[in-house]
Order: C-alpha cells, then sequence, then structure tokens
C-alpha cells in the first residue's frame, strides 16, 4: 500500500511540474534547450525564402529576442519553425505548439482573451490596393465591387464598422494566405485587395508588374502589431518585452526596418519602399502592449 501512495505522489508531482512548465514557457525551453517560432509564408513581416528557410522584419526581431533568451535560459537554443496561418496561428500559440509567434499579427482586445502580445514593434495601416487601370480612386468607388481579404483577419470587419461604409455594398471574396488572396486581384477574380500596408506593398513589389498597381491614399485603420505569446505567463512576456525594448532603445529596430522597408529584399532584391510612420517611432519610443482599440482609427 505503501508503495502504492509513492507512487501515485509521484505521479502527481510530474503532472504538477509539467502543468506549472506549460505555463512558463522559460521553464519549458530551458529544460527541452527547444523554442518553437510560429512564422508566415507569405507575410510583410514575416515570408519563406523556401526549403525551410524564413525572414523578414519580425523575423529578424525574433531572432534578436530568441538570442536573449538563450542568455536567461543559459544555454544555446534549436529554434524549430512552425508555419502558421490566419486561421491557425491563435490555437497553435494556445495549446503550446507554438512558444512565440512572429508573423504579423495585430494585438486587439479580442484576441487578448485568448492569448498575450509583446510590445508592440509595428503600427499598420489598413489600406487598399488595386490596379492601376481600374479607375478605383477611393474607399467610396468600391461600391457593387468584388473586394479581396484573408481568411482569418480582420480588415474587412473594420471596414464594416466605418461611418463612410455604412451605404457601400461589395461583395467579399477571401484568399486562404496573403499571395492568395493577392492572386484574386492579379486574376481580375477581385477588383481590390484590403489588408495591411506592408503586406500590399511588398506583394505588390514582389509582382511580376509592380507599376500595374497602386495602394490608395486612404487609411481605413490603424492597428498595433506585435509578437504573440501564451497568456498568463508573466516571466516570458518580461524576458521578450525586455529585448524588444532594447532593441528600440539601442536603434536596432530602426536599422532593420531600414534593411526591410527601405533597401533590396530577398529573393528578388525589390525595394518595398514603405517609409517609417510616425505610429511607429512613437510606440518604439513609448513601449505598450495595448490593444487596437485603443488606437484612433480614421474615419
Amino acid at each position: 500500500m505503501k508503495k502504492q501512495v509513492l507512487a501515485l505522489a509521484v505521479a502527481a508531482l510530474a503532472a504538477g511540474g509539467a502543468m506549472a512548465q506549460a505555463n512558463d514557457t522559460l521553464a519549458k525551453i530551458k529544460a527541452s534547450g527547444v523554442i518553437t517560432e510560429g512564422v508566415r509564408e507569405s507575410s510583410g513581416l514575416s515570408y519563406t525564402l523556401g526549403n525551410g528557410q524564413y525572414t523578414g522584419f519580425h523575423y529578424d526581431v525574433c531572432a534578436n529576442i530568441i538570442k536573449d533568451l538563450e542568455k536567461a535560459a543559459g544555454k544555446k537554443l534549436e529554434v524549430k519553425y512552425q508555419p502558421v496561418t490566419s486561421q491557425n496561428r491563435i490555437p497553435l500559440v494556445q495549446n503550446g505548439t507554438v512558444d512565440i509567434e512572429c508573423g504579423s499579427t495585430t494585438n486587439n482586445a479580442t484576441r487578448q482573451k485568448d492569448v498575450a502580445f509583446g510590445v508592440t514593434t509595428y503600427v499598420e495601416e489598413t489600406k487598399i490596393v488595386v490596379k492601376a487601370n481600374s479607375g478605383i480612386n477611393s474607399l467610396a468607388d468600391l461600391k457593387d465591387k468584388t473586394v479581396a481579404t484573408t481568411t482569418g483577419t480582420t480588415p474587412l470587419q473594420t471596414v464594416r464598422k466605418q461611418k463612410r461604409a455604412e451605404n457601400l455594398t461589395f461583395k467579399e471574396v477571401y484568399g486562404k494566405d496573403h499571395s492568395d488572396s493577392f492572386l484574386l486581384l492579379e486574376t481580375g477574380r477581385a477588383d481590390a485587395f484590403v489588408m495591411d500596408g506592408s503586406i500590399l506593398a511588398a506583394l505588390a513589389a514582389k509582382s511580376k508588374s509592380p507599376k500595374d498597381y497602386k495602394i490608395l491614399s486612404d487609411v481605413l485603420a490603424v492597428e498595433p502589431i506585435a509578437i504573440m505569446i501564451r497568456k498568463d505567463d508573466a516571466a516570458f512576456k518580461k524576458a521578450v518585452d525586455d529585448s524588444i525594448k532594447a532593441q528600440a532603445k539601442s536603434g536596432e529596430l530602426a536599422k532593420l526596418y531600414d534593411k526591410w522597408f527601405l533597401k533590396p529584399i530577398p529573393p528578388a532584391g525589390v525595394t518595398i519602399g514603405l517609409p517609417l510612420g510616425e505610429a511607429t517611432k512613437n510606440a518604439w519610443a513609448n513601449p505598450n502592449d495595448k490593444p487596437a482599440e485603443d488606437y484612433v482609427t480614421k474615419e
């Protein structure tokens, strides 16, 4: 009987330790020597070069975070890359498959119920890209048109909530990822594509004929983009936040922005040409994890 009780006690302690580790990412990665990074196949801030290679602005920011996590863990970490989509990124962070998601995820109040975010690394403007010869010059011109966006993202929901869209009717179509959504525009199955400005600029710059596209001046929403992590993991969040704050203070974030938005980037050596916005500069100067609802949206 004593042996059975002892065995049960050991099992309970092991289970308790596993549960504690599930909510302590620093302990998890220190014990395993592995960190799993969520990456995107097609995003303005994180994308693939093929053959399991990933790159981009957020990829580099996370590479710096992981270097700092290695110091905290006291060991070199093996980095495993887990491609994520707009649809599965939150569940994969919640269930422990992904430890740190480095794509292009908007921090909003709804998502904060399920996951946590590091301090804002980029403040995105939601915009519209169309064919240059389409005759579409503003949001109002989308009336009775076909508008594409990506499954699992929020831009069209944001448009619908705005006063200037109250009497605007248009057909919605959805791509499975950002490249697929752009393809809908490219092939004439959509008249416009609504998404984060950085993503639209990158896709247009990398297209077969960049001059065939134009990004409209309308700003539909202003949204903070951040690194996503598990909820209720204070130690890991502090480690991630401290790294991002240090990168902002040292000028590293500014250098990375210049590298990815103002200079030629792989694989084709195109330049996105998207100047650093004042909202992003302010987020770096005053680090915070405020959700999108705390940002003023231009109506």
